[in-house]
């Protein structure tokens, strides 16, 4: 008998109120075709989306809800569950502040309690701002840290998904300096790993992992670094012996090159800018953020507060559509797999 399939139920947190996530989630939410799959959840404050609203010229209504069963999924109704955690004098558009810093972590943690007491299927994100969200007292390094700290995870990676291109990343938000230094064997193993364990949403059984070098033509044989032939190595080759498809290190010049062709299924990206930079100058507006390894599904946006266009209503929902549909992709297949035999 073929299952029925359900509308995925996913908590949007609204991001920082005083960027384009209110308004990106608006246009988002105004396309037909989402609620044939989705019963969306807005987490945020209800006076921000209706300042919002004049933003983008929306005919959406808002319906303020205390609690997401009280979702519906109705076409041009969009569910709010409002924090009221700050004062629309307090948050001009495009200004930093830590009171909207503050209110926007608040929306992360009611949407991560969410997901863990399975009243929503997954969390899609809208951008925060990290200045704000550290003046407001919470030292996060971003999105990425506060799932991995209240979900209790230890074993997690940033993953950025556009179109066939999805790069992991050993390390993201620290100096450069730092993310030497985090180049080891136990690390890069673990990343590819996840990445192996995350290629089931997209059926692959045994996807092909590329793993990228660290260090000018990967090291060449240790003539510019001994990070490929010491630490990077090993990882592949531990887990090859587990059966995992992994090749590298690869020179990250020609790498992604490759990847883009259908090489390779993933990349596993050494830094932060060595994996966004080739994933964000093919697609900028389309790009997609993922934690792997958390115990609920987590989907973003790839993109700033951008500041400098809050309130114009010119900013682009792309990256937001692309991120529900990732999120309703791994939440279908999450479902499949918890079915009874």
């Amino acid at each position: 008998m073929k299952r029925k399939r359900g509308k995925v139920r996913i908590g949007i947190t609204m991001g920082d109120p005083a960027g384009v996530g209110p308004e990106i989630i608006l246009k988002a939410l105004a396309q037909q075709a989402i609620y044939r799959q989705v019963v969306p959840i807005v987490i945020g404050d209800g006076d921000i989306l209706e300042r919002a609203k004049g933003y983008v010229g929306s005919g959406l209504r808002l319906r303020r809800i205390g609690s997401a069963g009280e979702a519906t999924g109705r076409f041009r109704e969009v569910p709010v569950l409002d924090l009221k955690n700050i004062d629309l004098e307090q948050c001009p558009p495009g200004v930093l502040s830590a009171v909207a810093g503050r209110a926007a972590v608040e929306y992360v943690f009611r949407a991560i309690d969410l997901a863990r007491a399975d009243e929503v299927d997954a969390v899609v994100t809208a951008p925060i701002n990290k200045e704000a969200m550290h003046r407001a007292g919470y030292p996060f390094a971003g999105h990425t840290e506060i799932f991995a700290e209240r979900t209790g995870s230890r074993s997690y990676a940033l993953m950025l998904v556009a179109g066939k291109l999805r790069v992991l990343h050993v390390s993201t938000h620290v100096s450069l300096r730092e993310a030497c230094d985090r180049v080891r064997k136990d690390r890069v193993l673990q990343v590819i790993c996840l990445g192996h364990e995350a290629a089931a949403a997209w059926g692959l059984r045994r996807p092909r992992i590329a793993v990228a070098g660290l260090n000018p033509h990967a090291g060449e044989q240790g003539i510019f670094g001994y990070e490929e032939r010491e630490e990077i190595a090993p990882a592949v080759a531990a887990a090859r012996a587990e059966g995992i498809d992994a090749v590298g290190p690869l020179p990250p010049d020609t790498l992604f090159y490759r990847a883009v062709k259908g090489d390779f299924d993933f990349v596993v990206a050494m830094y932060h800018d060595q994996g966004h930079i080739p994933v964000k100058l093919g697609s900028f507006d389309r790009a997609v953020n993922v934690t792997v390894g958390l115990p609920i599904i987590r989907t973003s946006v790839d993109h700033g507060t951008a500041f400098d266009i809050a309130g114009k209503g010119t900013a682009s929902p792309r990256s937001l559509v692309e991120a529900l549909r990732l999120a309703i992709r791994m939440a279908r297949h999450r479902a499949l797999r918890t079915l009874p035999a």
